[in-house]
């Protein structure tokens, strides 16, 4: 049973940062494409970022390309979401995925695993 666990969530004033964690566990995170997703209130969950098994690619949702960056560390079965420049339509639940794809799909309905989400909030 894969586990993921976020963590890095709050409160930040529109223009600031943050970054988000996702600890990995129950499959060989080396061999396992991780991503991001996000649910604002009232919307629908949309994919954010995905990254491949090595790190090699990554691939990103329009509106945050420039702002966000995907990465992970195979060593310690974490993936990251760096967050800069956030505005208060960031404002989310974001959530830590994983599939054994090669990576995660950009449709929720055909994500393999789920974290439980985590809360930002971007004020203005």
């Amino acid at each position: 049973q894969v586990q993921l666990v976020e963590s890095g969530g709050g409160l930040v004033q529109a223009g600031g940062s943050l970054r988000l964690s996702c600890a990995a566990s129950g499959r060989p995170f080396s061999s396992t494409a991780m991503g991001w997703f996000r649910q604002a209130p009232g919307k629908g969950r949309e994919f954010v970022a995905t990254i491949t098994w090595s790190g090699r690619n990554t691939y990103y949702a329009d509106f945050v390309k420039g702002r966000f960056t995907i990465s992970r560390d195979n060593a310690k079965n974490t993936m990251y979401l760096k967050m800069d420049n956030l505005k208060p339509e960031d404002t989310a639940i974001y959530y830590c995925a994983a599939d054994r794809g090669p990576t995660v799909p950009a449709v929720q309905y055909e994500v393999d695993y789920w974290g439980q989400g985590i809360q930002v909030t971007v004020s203005s």
